[in-house]
């Protein structure tokens, strides 16, 4: 008899550690898989600070994604994501150390998305800021996406027709 109470209780427990969340992996760790990565292929990273209830974040990716550009994205970047700033049910999701990370790469009190531009070995090429010190965040706005384009010319071999191409992609932001 014991047994089986000891059973049902188990039973009745397991529902509740489906529940339960793993934790995310820390900033360094994902950041060593990245320069890995880019060390191996050659890739700049493009690194985006987000959260999972920013809506600015996910047309970024969406941006990135797009048939229009996404071949230039995928030949010059690994592209990762660090997940900061969510609210306390979702704190799991969370990169440990993701914000001293952030805040060091000028990010702090910009809000999201925030972005990067890494070489395989961590050294900072360029970041969302924009010379008036504004985030562009996800950029949508023509000076915005000038300076992302300008950034993306610091940091790879884009061509006029690629350049033009995220221009016209991005700047579709602005209406959507």
């Amino acid at each position: 008899m014991k047994k089986l109470l000891v059973f049902i209780f188990a039973l009745a427990l397991f529902p509740l550690a489906s529940f339960a969340q793993d934790k995310a992996l820390t900033a360094e760790s994902v950041l060593k898989l990245a320069y890995e990565q880019a060390g191996k292929d050659n890739k700049k990273i493009l690194l985006m600070f987000h959260a999972s209830w920013c809506g600015w974040c996910k047309k970024m990716d969406k941006s990135l994604q797009d048939e229009t550009c996404k071949q230039f994205f995928d030949d010059n970047f690994v592209i990762t994501h660090l997940t900061v700033q969510e609210g306390a049910n979702k704190k799991y999701l969370e990169n440990e150390g993701a914000d001293a990370l952030m805040e060091k790469w000028g990010g702090k009190g910009q809000g999201l998305p925030f972005w990067v531009v890494l070489d395989a070995k961590g050294e900072l090429l360029g970041n969302a800021l924009m010379p008036n010190g504004e985030n562009t965040g996800c950029p949508a706005q023509k000076e915005e996406v000038a300076h992302f384009v300008s950034v993306l010319k610091k940091v790879t071999k884009v061509s006029k027709k690629e350049a033009e191409k995220i221009t016209q992609r991005f700047e579709k932001n602005a209406s959507r």
